[in-house]
């Protein structure tokens, strides 16, 4: 039972029972997440204070320049959940390929893996706009003490365990569920220690904010400009606000809070979409359904998608469940 003022290690402690097959492992994992999500934050805030700022010179396997900060994040994660030896597998969408952990046997007997994008919004960081960590566990399943394969990886999001975000804004919050509901931490900084704040978050089932960035209004499908279309008329408790951060973690956690539809569509630049399906689109779409929401890309439950590929990028329709129902009218609608 969740209580108000509890730490996020006691809430941990006395919801371990919950999580089937683990004997303590992925209370560890949780309590590493949030060891490195501290490291990680203390650097965001003071990177307006030193150069840490700006691309680091590289490319990530996406295509897209890479901020220090990201580079950094990235190194944090792995190195803390390597170093613990609390996974036998990490892949991030910072990384070409998945990373196999061993132990110091040579072999790995724990249970699961973990996916993550390490910083997301991280074009966001010299504006000061806040940004964040999203990540995804799931159980293996290869035979435990084996090098892990893609097969680990490439689960429909419906197999997560668990799944969370890191938000580094005016307060840190660190959000996750372990399929029992939704709880939001906050940090207070001056201790360094989170106290559950946001108990049993839920989804509005009705909303009146939408975000989209409309400047690809022209590249969308048919059936997306036709629903902003339907936001915007004047006609019941509509036009909804346009609210669009550009950092998911930021617009997700808003729309969760006050109720909305989050969309980043396919194109015809971006056939498939931009978004992960791996590191940002499966955990969001848990966490959304655990607190009452949907997330869809579309036509079909994101968490039902099979994935083919580590780095599958697909549309993202998430957020309050009437308003992404009605969303997909609009797609279903156009196609006929």
């Amino acid at each position: 039972m969740a209580k108000q003022n509890q730490t996020l290690g006691e809430f941990i402690i006395e919801n371990q029972e919950e999580f089937k097959y683990s004997s303590g492992e992925l209370s560890r994992l949780i309590n590493s997440i949030r060891l490195a999500a501290k490291v990680v934050n203390h650097e965001v805030n003071k990177a307006g204070l030193v150069d840490i700022l700006g691309a680091a010179g590289e490319t990530n396997i996406q295509g897209e320049d890479q901020q220090k900060l990201d580079v950094y994040a990235n190194e944090i994660f792995i190195k803390t959940l390597t170093n613990r030896e609390i996974v036998c597998g990490i892949a991030s969408e910072e990384e070409d390929d998945f990373i196999t952990i061993t132990g110091r046997n040579k072999k790995n007997d724990n249970k699961y893996i973990v996916l993550m994008d390490p910083l997301d919004g991280s074009s966001n960081i010299d504006v000061n706009v806040s940004v964040g960590t999203i990540f995804s566990i799931y159980r293996r399943v290869t035979p435990t003490g084996s090098p892990v394969t893609i097969d680990d990886f490439l689960q429909p999001g419906k197999n997560q365990v668990a799944a969370g975000y890191i938000v580094y804004g005016t307060s840190t919050m660190i959000v996750y569920s372990t399929g029992h509901g939704v709880n939001g931490f906050t940090l207070n900084p001056a201790i360094g220690t989170y106290y559950l704040s946001h108990p049993n978050m839920k989804y509005p089932e009705d909303g009146n904010i939408y975000s989209v960035n409309e400047g690809n209004y022209i590249h969308f499908p048919q059936g997306v400009k036709d629903y902003i279309k339907y936001c915007q008329k004047e006609e019941e408790n509509r036009p909804y606000s346009a609210r669009y951060i550009g950092s998911l973690v930021s617009d997700f956690h808003r729309n969760m809070i006050k109720g909305g539809i989050y969309i980043y569509p396919n194109t015809s630049k971006d056939p498939e979409g931009k978004l992960r399906l791996l590191y940002e689109c499966n955990p969001m779409a848990y966490i959304a359904e655990q607190a009452g929401g949907s997330a869809s890309n579309g036509f079909e439950r994101i968490l039902e998608i099979e994935p083919t590929t580590l780095h599958q990028r697909v549309p993202f329709f998430c957020g309050s469940k009437n308003m992404v129902t009605k969303a997909e009218e609009f797609m279903h609608n156009a196609k006929q």
